[in-house]
């Protein structure tokens, strides 16, 4: 029974790897038979800033829009396309053998069925994209280059050490919160956009999309005092900042998942806000 289990599942998943190629393969199609200068680049191979473009679609789900957008400032606009949808009724059906749930793609408002239209409404003008907040983080006074869409998570390495920070917040007028001295077993910052994932998963408040706040949470807090408890899960309005001061030995900032990592080390200071350029997005008409 589990040998014929694992072999259903191995076919379920090679299906997948031929919808995701073969909307890939669509998506290429549509774009030779117009008047367009492109490339193909797959996620993995990108490496330098995108620029010079007048728009990049990022084929797959939020996991490609999302890596795609670590390369991208607040001038170019980005396209999703969710290669393979989960379909609800597929989800039902095998539910008392797996997980038949695929990409989300819920920042994706294209798929293989209406890619063409989405693109020529986009090129055309008449579908603008919309301009997301991102999250900037400075290292010891030093930017990062990377900005996050979605979330940031502040751990240790390890998921089961415990993490060891303090932070405060502060606003562009010089006025700071007391200190909070934290064990937990990190520090998640999210954006909107973001306040839809990890965070809502979490317990956290799903945020108006274009919402140019900051929402952060104290993951598993270890005996909190009653005076910080009501501080470990708030906001940051756009005029405010984190000020977070790392206390283990190793340490580190995931942005937007796990791919894109930061190292950190003990006495390192984190300053967390979305002060940061924002990203044009062309969104599903849902989220419009």
């Amino acid at each position: 029974m589990l040998v014929q289990m694992a072999v259903e599942i191995l076919s379920y998943l090679d299906d997948r790897c031929r919808v995701h190629k073969a909307t890939i393969d669509l998506c290429q199609s549509v774009l030779q038979r117009k008047s367009l200068d492109w490339i193909s680049v797959q996620r993995n191979h990108l490496s330098e800033p995108i620029r010079d473009v007048d728009l990049v679609i990022a084929v797959g789900g939020d996991g490609t829009l999302l890596r795609a957008s670590h390369f991208l400032d607040s001038s170019v606009p980005i396209l999703g396309v969710n290669s393979d949808p989960t379909c609800p009724k597929e989800v039902d059906e095998l539910t008392d053998e797996f997980d038949a749930r695929r990409s989300t793609g819920y920042l994706c408002a294209a798929t293989a069925g209406n890619f063409e239209q989405i693109l020529d409404t986009t090129l055309d003008g008449c579908r603008q994209p919309l301009e997301l907040s991102r999250i900037s983080v400075k290292l010891n006074g030093i930017q990062l280059p990377t900005y996050a869409l979605n979330d940031i998570l502040v751990s240790h390495p390890c998921p089961a050490s415990v993490s060891r920070f303090s932070f405060r917040k502060g606003n562009n007028t010089g006025e700071i919160s007391h200190l909070i001295n934290c064990r937990s077993s990190g520090l998640r910052v999210s954006t909107a956009a973001g306040s839809t994932a990890a965070m809502l998963s979490a317990g956290g408040f799903m945020m108006p999309l274009l919402s140019r706040d900051l929402q952060y949470m104290i993951r598993e807090p270890i005996s909190p005092t009653d005076t910080d408890k009501s501080l470990l899960h708030g906001f940051l309005k756009k005029e405010q900042h984190m000020l977070v001061v790392w206390y283990n030995q190793e340490g580190a900032v995931y942005f937007d998942g796990s791919h894109v990592v930061c190292s950190i080390q003990h006495g390192d200071s984190l300053e967390i806000s979305s002060n940061a350029p924002t990203l044009k997005v062309v969104l599903p008409e849902h989220l419009i």
